[in-house]
């Protein structure tokens, strides 16, 4: 312990003598005493003095109570005591007096103490098995010298906590505490845990951190809550910031969806307290953490679907639209739906649709644009208004389109009673106000990022500038205020736009050339030696000049690549020109606009560049620096090659789109396919039933047959000749009965064939038609072959089946025959009476007239066998038919395959040639 003395400076830095004899004599009593309740008596003097003479108990008396903790762990009292004056010595919350007098000293003693603590990795472990302690004089103690430790030394106790076993899980346990100190005093410990550890990040949050911690926030009253929340919210940006794993974990977990509730604000906005605020203020960036542009895109896109989806984004904009709002909260908000809505089509879409609630309704980016050309609002909601406008175009064309609309003469309000969001543009880029021009000109280039179409329709743009005076255009207009010699800011905002507006538009580089002044002034400001204020003017200049000649199609022959290249040389010097064009991004504030979207600017002087021109900066850059120095027979060869790889493109798109045609029909023959099949399983299904349905036939006669039998042998007696002349009767009844139903089954098998036939018909029809397709035809061909082959078994399934039905039909005609036999060897033990033999006579004559019925039906029957044979001949026929088809089908098939193979062949030579031609053009310095 003496280097602590040295450092601290001596004794003399320390308490009078008597304190320290006091401190030694109670560190002896604990070290020696071998009553619980004198050394419980001396670590609680420890305390007491631990505050005043904290240097003199942390060096003489730290070891003691280490030890202390280690063997008398049976009395929560003394280890309360310990924990206390470890806490103090450690800790550097002090009262304010002391802090004031010894600020640095105290920084670097607790820092010290802290080292000396957890030099033995064994003394943490122990804090954590104390901490497991429910005993409230425990574990609160524990709680808060842990939480001071991680304040000293973050790094090194979180690494001793991460490697102890179930370290993490035994801390997540306090935040289920019903005490809520304890409870309070845990999330502060676990502020200080996941501090810049992404590896207890996750595992905080694997231990259901989140759920814990908004029920916590929910059962405080969400934003109207106290500290406790705004600690709660401190722990959750510290899980979810730069943590990808926790982000998808939290999305996942339906989490999104519970932070809707936070942003309900009543319409009574008067009165907020500062906890209020600053609790709405964490939680809208807590959002922000879950869509921040330095996310990756698929994990900030499904952030944004969820937060649409649950209403989270309409809550934002009600709070967004409402009155009394603080003016902080209300800058915030708008950065947290600009960042919700950016690049998400759904989002942007539904932000179009938000409406102030005015008289008459104004929508929500009218509304935001006043603000932002309003020079009497605040800086940074100006400059929040311009970065929702920016994320509310981003990768938004439908958007822009809106916009670039309202500046078009077909699409202005003539009566002039609505303002539109292009009038507040064109207003602030003209007003007096050099913010009001810079931000409307930064606008105004996001509605034209990326979208030639755009830039050509508002070439059509007309301002009256005057009454009397006719009409210029607005990239006149631009040209003219640029010229005027404005300030500095006015003067970076136009350029910025004009650069942005020619770049990759050729007619706007025309309707810019044709102005004979422009070229002149660029030339004339970038050849002057100015001051550092106008250093990046210069460099902007000489950008606008560069895109003038990279995206130039030679129309004018003024001013023609070859001589404005001449020009330059000639009044400027190309070293020179290169050297003006370096300005831009050597500049201290390009550096600071290109590491984020969002403008970040401490005040209105260092508004100069925006986030996106600086990665048209880098883009173009070179490339113009290359065209400078190009002569002009390499741009003719640039120039053809373009050509030719325009006409090589071309070409692959048709062959393409011919492709995407042949897949189309090949889709559409493969539904044909499956329908066919689908009906063939139908068909027999169908022939399946009714086999099944003739075996119940068969079965239920030969059980009549049988019944039959034994009542014949019963013919002696009157009353069993009688019954048996009864069944006699039913029997034939029911033949006829079965007669019907296998006359009707012929008619259904009949009707079945002639569908066959048609089928048969359609296939042939629809082979025909396939025959005059190409590749894409081959799969459907061999389909229908198959299924002519499926059709030919059915056909002979059905010919086995007529031949049984006919086989059955002869076995009815037999049992008719024994039973006339019967009827009539009957006849003889009926003599004895008249009215039997009278009955029995009448029998025969219905027997002979039903038999002679089966008869004929039966020949009916033969005759419809006949034509089924007849149809099955002619689908023979039609089967081989098909099959001579089929073989020229497949003489098609490879002659379409030998088409195919040529067209290959020839795609790959043109894949070689515009291989060939992209490495000449990136050996001419042409990107590609």
């Amino acid at each position: 312990m003496s280097f602590l003395w040295g450092v601290m400076g001596g004794p003399s830095a320390g308490p009078q003598p008597s304190g320290a004899e006091t401190i030694q004599k109670l560190c002896d009593r604990v070290a020696s005493s071998t009553l619980l309740d004198d050394r419980r008596d001396a670590v609680r003097a420890l305390k007491s003095l631990s505050k005043k003479y904290r240097l003199e108990v942390g060096t003489q008396a730290m070891e003691h109570l280490i030890h202390v903790l280690q063997t008398d762990r049976s009395d929560s009292e003394i280890i309360g005591y310990a924990l206390d004056t470890l806490y103090n010595v450690i800790s550097n919350d002090l009262e304010e007096e002391e802090q004031e007098e010894n600020l640095t000293k105290v920084d670097d003693l607790g820092s010290q103490f802290t080292e000396i603590f957890i030099k033995q990795h064994e003394n943490v472990t122990l804090l954590l098995t104390l901490v497991e302690e429910f005993d409230f004089h425990v574990r609160w103690p524990g709680v808060k010298l842990l939480t001071s430790l991680l304040k000293q030394q973050g790094p090194q106790v979180q690494q001793i906590i991460l490697v102890s076993p179930m370290g993490v899980s035994r801390l997540m346990d306090l935040l289920a505490d019903s005490r809520e100190v304890i409870r309070n005093d845990g999330v502060l410990l676990l502020q200080q845990l996941t501090k810049s550890n992404a590896a207890i990040q996750k595992i905080v949050a694997f231990e259901n951190a989140f759920e814990r911690l908004l029920d916590i926030i929910t059962e405080e009253g969400n934003s109207d809550g106290g500290i406790v929340v705004e600690d709660c919210l401190l722990l959750l940006q510290n899980l979810l910031k730069n943590n990808n794993s926790n982000q998808n974990f939290f999305k996942e977990g339906s989490y999104i969806q519970r932070m809707k509730p936070w942003f309900e604000v009543g319409d009574d906005n008067c009165g907020w307290s500062a906890q209020k605020v600053t609790n709405l203020h964490l939680m809208l960036q807590l959002v922000r953490v879950l869509v921040s542009p330095t996310n990756p895109p698929g994990a900030t896109s499904s952030c944004q679907k969820a937060m649409f989806h649950c209403g989270l984004l309409q809550q934002l904009c009600t709070i967004l639209m409402a009155t009394g709002v603080p003016a902080d909260i209300l800058t915030e908000t708008i950065n947290t739906v600009s960042e919700v809505i950016r690049g998400c089509q759904m989002n942007q879409d539904y932000f179009a649709s938000v409406n102030a609630p005015s008289n008459p309704p104004r929508p929500a980016i009218v509304v935001l644009l006043m603000s932002m050309v309003n020079e009497r609002q605040p800086f940074v909601l100006r400059c929040a208004v311009l970065y929702c406008f920016q994320c509310f175009l981003y990768k938004n064309q439908k958007g822009q389109g809106e916009i670039v609309s309202t500046l078009l003469p077909s699409t202005i309000d003539a009566t002039g009673n609505s303002v539109s969001a292009g009038q507040l543009l064109c207003g602030g880029l003209f007003s007096t106000d050099s913010l009001s021009n810079w931000c409307a000109a930064v606008a105004l280039a996001h509605a034209l990022q990326e979208n030639a179409t755009l830039k050509e329709q508002l070439l059509r743009v007309q301002l009256a500038t005057s009454i009397g005076n006719p009409p210029v255009s607005l990239l006149q207009q631009c040209t003219n205020i640029l010229s005027q010699g404005s300030k500095v800011q006015t003067r970076v905002g136009l350029l910025m736009l004009l650069c942005t507006w020619l770049s990759n538009c050729s007619i706007a580089v025309t309707h810019f050339l044709h102005n004979p002044a422009n070229i002149p002034f660029l030339t004339g400001q970038i050849a002057e030696n100015l001051g550092e204020e106008e250093q990046l003017v210069q460099g902007l200049c000489a950008l606008l000049l560069g895109i003038s000649i990279y995206y130039n199609d030679n129309s004018l022959e003024n001013y023609r690549k070859e001589k404005l290249k001449q020009l330059i040389e000639k009044r400027i010097g190309r070293e020179n020109f290169i050297e003006k064009l370096g300005f831009i991004s050597k500049h201290e504030l390009y550096s600071r606009a290109a590491q984020k979207p969002q403008p970040g600017f401490s005040s209105p002087e260092h508004m100069m560049f925006d986030h996106e021109f600086t990665k048209l900066v880098k883009e173009l850059e070179g490339v113009i620096s290359k065209a400078i120095y190009k002569s002009s027979e390499e741009d003719k060869k640039e120039e053809e090659v373009k050509k030719t790889l325009e006409q090589h493109d071309n070409i692959v798109t048709q062959y393409k789109k011919v492709i995407r045609e042949q897949d189309q029909e090949l889709e559409e023959l493969k539904q044909r396919i499956t329908t066919l099949m689908s009906q063939n399983e139908q068909l027999q299904a169908t022939v399946t039933q009714q086999v099944s349905q003739i075996q119940q036939h068969k079965d239920q006669y030969n059980l009549l047959k049988v019944q039959l039998g034994k009542d014949t042998q019963h013919h002696n007696s009157h009353g069993d000749t009688f019954q048996m002349n009864g069944i006699q009767t039913e029997e034939v009844s029911k033949l006829k009965e079965e007669l019907e139903e296998w006359k009707n089954k012929h008619e259904l098998l009949q009707g079945q064939i002639r569908e066959k036939d048609f089928l048969i018909e359609k296939l042939k029809s629809s082979q025909l038609e396939i025959g005059t397709t190409e590749l894409s035809s081959q799969s459907s061909r061999s389909g229908g072959l198959e299924h002519n082959n499926e059709l030919q078994k059915e056909l002979e399934m059905l010919r086995s089946q007529l031949q049984l039905q006919s086989a059955e039909i002869s076995q009815l005609l037999i049992e008719n025959q024994k039973l006339q036999v019967m009827n009539t060897t009957s006849d003889p033990a009926l003599g004895d009476s008249g009215a039997i033999v009278a009955k029995s006579s009448e029998l025969e004559g219905q027997l002979e007239q039903q038999i002679k019925e089966l008869k004929s039906e039966v020949k009916a029957l033969s005759e419809e066998k006949e034509s089924l044979k007849q149809h099955l001949d002619s689908s023979s026929s039609t089967v081989a038919i098909l099959q001579d088809e089929k073989i020229k089908l497949q003489q098609e098939v490879a002659e379409s395959k030998k088409e195919q193979d040529d067209l290959l062949v020839l795609l790959a030579d043109q894949d070689q040639k515009l291989s060939a031609l992209k490495i000449k053009l990136k050996d001419l310095g042409v990107p590609v």
